[in-house]
């Protein structure tokens, strides 16, 4: 499996909970762009609708050798199992959580997205985790000079 991007944002502004593997159906020259890195998922999310999972304003670079390339961002269907679609419909329906796209992955000839199911931050959740983040930092900076 290689990592092709992360979506650091996602943990920074979500807690996550249930991760999913969902593939992602790609057109003509996105492939390439996606394996040579040039893809985005900060800001992206997904929505169910009609039965099927779509992934929104998901950034993919133009090919650089392509001449009919149009848009950037369409929305991009994403497939997963039935009861996966149903589980998250039930759970997004609660209050608080969304599904995010958490990182895109090589594994086995195929491109995959990992989405999670994700409750949104509040603040002082942020201060608390960046708080926790510099003590942690500062304990292995001393525990390195002993």
């Amino acid at each position: 499996m290689k990592i092709i991007t992360n979506n650091k944002k996602a943990y920074f502004n979500f807690f996550v909970s249930d991760v999913f593997e969902a593939g992602i159906v790609l057109k003509g020259n996105e492939i390439k762009s996606v394996l040579a890195g040039k893809i985005s998922l900060s800001d992206s999310y997904v929505v169910i609708k009609n039965g099927e999972a779509i992934l929104k304003n998901c950034y993919i670079q133009p090919w650089q050798i392509s001449s009919n390339w149009v848009d950037t961002r369409p929305d991009r269907k994403l497939l997963l199992h039935k009861e996966e679609i149903l589980k998250l419909e039930r759970k997004k329906q609660e209050k608080g959580y969304a599904i995010v796209p958490t990182k895109v992955y090589y594994k086995n000839g195929l491109v995959k997205v990992e989405i999670a199911l994700a409750k949104g931050k509040k603040l002082y959740d942020k201060r608390d985790v960046l708080k926790d983040k510099a003590v942690k930092r500062d304990i292995e900076r001393e525990l390195k000079n002993y």
